[in-house]
């Protein structure tokens, strides 16, 4: 079966939101090592000549996500290389109105190794989506996040998700969560 690695919204401005310093800091941290755990799988995937697939948010004129601007690009350190294919979206849905599908298909891809940012916006509504297309998922397990929230930390919305998502299925396809460690693309 056909592997991408799919890295969603991973940009720099994705998780700039008002939070008191010292929980700042702790999301900050958590997002350097989520993209650090990204930037490992994507030297594996290349090196297996597994398709780069980087989906980028355009939150429209205004927005800290708006197409052109600092916080529209994609972190520095998985920055999208030549091979790389990128997939602009303008909602939660990676597929949704944009050319998703069709790279899958035309690349003969089945199975997404997934992960990137905000857990239950982005990376949750791609996932189901995905399973309901069809696809085999492998969520990386700690290779997605997103900033607290008015009631929950990070940490247990990443948690909830990875619990929530873990064996979700739509007829025979699912989703899996697996770590960043144990993710092989050698066939």
């Amino acid at each position: 079966m056909a592997t991408a690695l799919l890295i969603i919204d991973a940009q720099n401005a994705v998780l700039a939101d008002e939070l008191p310093a010292e929980r700042r800091a702790i999301v900050d941290a958590a997002f350097d090592e989520t993209v650090e755990r990204l930037r490992q799988l994507q030297v594996k995937a290349r090196a297996a000549h597994i398709p780069v697939i980087m989906v980028q948010h355009d939150g429209g004129d205004g927005d800290l996500l708006a197409r052109g601007g600092d916080g529209w690009q994609i972190r520095a350190e998985i920055a999208p290389q030549d091979g790389d294919i990128v997939v602009e979206k303008r909602s939660a849905d990676s597929f949704y109105d944009t050319r998703l599908a069709e790279v899958l298909e035309r690349h003969g891809i089945r199975h997404l190794v997934a992960g990137g940012c905000m857990s239950q916006y982005c990376v949750d509504t791609t996932l189901r989506r995905a399973v309901s297309l069809g696809y085999d998922v492998t969520l990386v397990g700690d290779g997605h996040t997103t900033s607290d929230t008015a009631s929950l930390r990070f940490d247990d919305i990443v948690r909830h998700h990875n619990e929530t998502l873990n064996n979700f299925r739509a007829g025979k396809s699912f989703i899996r969560v697996k770590k960043a460690a144990d993710i092989s693309f050698a066939s």
